[in-house]
């Protein structure tokens, strides 16, 4: 017999980390909090990813964790990053989709997301209507930069941000250091002109779909210098 759907409760936020570099997944973090959560994550000095150093990222992490009643982290690959839009799925679609994973997951009553369309609205409505959950009284809040303001989207960007780092860490063991991973990165921009340089295949962690990596590649093609174009 199989039992009734777990009925939707409390309140998630959910972020991104790694929307942009050339190297490296994208991690989605989901967080889901019985009740409100702002004032004691607020108290625990969580804020946006982005504003914490690494250090105060990792020594928040677990505390992030023990609070939360259950959490989702997604990571996508470099190479699924190309496959996808290879089949013309934009970045913002590929977002989506991981949001609305998360989403279905956690069954919250209320959804703070931090927005990746340019219409904040449309991003939170599709979450709501195509996760299903909508019908059942899921509210979402679609922002940008609701990391800033939300203190439960703020946690899921340091949870984010936190698998992320620890996932390039470990691509630096495979790979070599190649940094940040971002294309503003000298180490990054001088890694991906090193193997283009010397004709060798760029590895899965490239993003080869990126316009930073291809400027790389056409740029180096005719001869031109590229790191002071980045």
């Amino acid at each position: 017999m199989t039992g009734a759907p777990r009925k939707l409760h409390g309140v998630a936020g959910i972020d991104e980390a790694g929307r942009g570099p050339m190297i490296g997944p994208m991690v989605v973090c989901g967080l889901l909090f019985d009740e409100e959560p702002g004032t004691t994550l607020s108290e625990m000095g969580i804020r946006d990813s982005k504003l914490l150093t690494p250090k105060k990222r990792e020594a928040l992490y677990g505390d992030i964790l023990a609070q939360a009643a259950s959490s989702c982290v997604r990571e996508v690959s470099a190479a699924s990053i190309d496959e996808l839009r290879g089949r013309g799925v934009s970045l913002n679609e590929v977002e989506l989709l991981e949001f609305i994973a998360i989403a279905k997951k956690l069954k919250p009553l209320q959804l703070y997301v931090d927005a990746a369309d340019v219409k904040a609205e449309r991003f939170g409505a599709a979450i709501a209507e195509r996760s299903k959950l909508e019908s059942q009284g899921l509210v979402v809040v679609s922002e940008h930069r609701a990391d800033l303001k939300y203190p439960v989207v703020s946690a899921a960007s340091v949870i984010a941000k936190v698998h992320r780092d620890r996932s390039i860490a470990r691509l630096h063991e495979e790979y070599g250091d190649f940094g940040s991973g971002y294309p503003a990165d000298p180490k990054t921009v001088r890694f991906v002109e090193d193997l283009v340089a010397r004709n060798e295949p760029l590895p899965p962690i490239v993003r080869r779909s990126w316009e930073s990596v291809k400027r790389i590649e056409t740029k180096l093609a005719t001869g031109q210098d590229t790191l002071e174009s980045y």
